[in-house]
């Protein structure tokens, strides 16, 4: 470029397009490192990160009953105490109700899926599409290798060797004992957080909270209600169609609920597959068409209607997010990415300042209030 050159050359834009497309690049280089470096952080300390966002996730549920059992005159100590063994006992008489049957078909439902690959695989051959059997064989052996691998991933690296029932019991009693305590002083947990940052930061940071706070209910409250409504409805479509199993698959699509989008694709099929070796190709499409209808109604009503505005995640940035931590965490990554993703889509643009973010703000801060004054009113209550 010569001194005689146009200020609005050709040449100028285009050196200025380069210059910020460099910084732009560095600085993404910047952040990714960052994310890794956090991220290798985290999965170093998993066994106490894992229990602590657990014990968060199951006490956006218990507290909104403790806080009931609060205005109605029990100590803090007490209302927790009922809610937390309440939930215990409930969670106890489901697994004592469906343990043993589920388990004992278990078995039969992996031996009714592989079959339901096989004859699938059988049938692909037949068709124009130019598979052979060695290609379809050998499709069927790479996914059961990934999953293998996969479920190896999380047992080597969650839990390994000999240690395995002692470290799933030290997170199971890690989890119970901090939901415990987050229900009952969760609040003043978070003051005494909020004291730490200097006064003018302290609104900005607990917008941020209520925020994340928000999110996490949401969450959790409308995850949990649409797994059951789908296990309860895929469940009893496959009885009217007669699929056997139901009960395992019935079990398989609630917690696959818990992976949006990939989870009710991965369960969906596995129903298809054990109603195509069992009831034949009709079946198997009587089953998908319920799936998907089942979909439809959790995606375009339930999903919008129980968790509102404050869980907006386009259903790219779901599967792309549930493959990245799938990756890098296994199954637990996969199930931690959405609600870390909510969280994050929630408050970061607090964090710049930006005034619509989702949420409404000041809606946000006097919840915030108004659950403070309660915490006080209930911490002058107590004898």
């Amino acid at each position: 470029m010569t001194l005689l050159e146009p200020q609005g050359s050709p040449e100028r834009r285009r050196s200025r397009s380069l210059v910020a497309l460099s910084e732009l690049s560095w600085r993404l280089l910047v952040c990714l490192a960052a994310i890794a470096v956090v991220a290798w952080a985290l999965w170093q300390v998993r066994f106490v990160v894992l229990p602590v966002f657990i014990a968060l996730l199951l006490t956006t549920v218990l507290v909104p009953p403790a806080n009931a059992l609060r205005r109605v005159g029990l100590p803090s100590g007490l209302a927790t105490l009922v809610v937390f063994v309440s939930f215990i006992g409930t969670v106890a008489l489901i697994i004592a109700l469906l343990a043993q049957p589920v388990g004992d078909e278990m078995g039969e439902l992996g031996r009714q899926i592989r079959a339901g690959a096989d004859e699938l695989g059988e049938w692909l051959t037949e068709t124009p599409l130019g598979l052979s059997q060695e290609d379809v064989d050998e499709a069927i052996r790479d996914v059961e290798s990934s999953i293998s691998s996969s479920a190896g991933t999380v047992a080597s690296g969650v839990v390994s060797g000999a240690v395995i029932v002692a470290e799933v019991f030290a997170t199971i009693i890690l989890t119970l004992f901090l939901t415990f305590f987050f229900v009952k002083d969760g609040a003043m947990m978070w003051r005494w957080i909020l004291r730490a940052f200097p006064r003018t930061h302290r609104d900005r940071v607990g917008e941020i909270g209520q925020a994340a706070w928000t999110v996490l209910s949401s969450y959790v409250r409308g995850l949990g209600f649409v797994a059951t409504v789908d296990a309860t409805f895929i469940g009893l479509a496959l009885a009217v169609i007669g699929v056997p199993l139901v009960l395992p698959l019935a079990v398989v699509t609630f917690f696959a609920a818990f992976f949006p989008i990939v989870g009710a694709v991965t369960a969906g099929a596995a129903a298809a597959l054990v109603a195509l070796v069992s009831n034949g190709v009709v079946d198997a499409l009587l089953v998908v068409a319920a799936v998907v209808a089942v979909q439809q109604i959790e995606g375009n009503l339930l999903y919008p209607l129980v968790m509102g505005r404050t869980v907006e995640l386009h259903p790219a940035v779901v599967i792309t997010v549930v493959a990245i931590g799938g990756v890098l965490g296994g199954i637990l990554g996969a199930f931690l990415a959405v609600p870390v993703t909510a969280v994050l889509s929630a408050t970061i643009p607090i964090l710049r300042g930006a005034d619509d973010n989702g949420l409404e703000t000041a809606a946000v801060l006097a919840a915030a209030e108004g659950g403070a004054q309660q915490e006080h009113a209930d911490e002058r209550s107590e004898p």
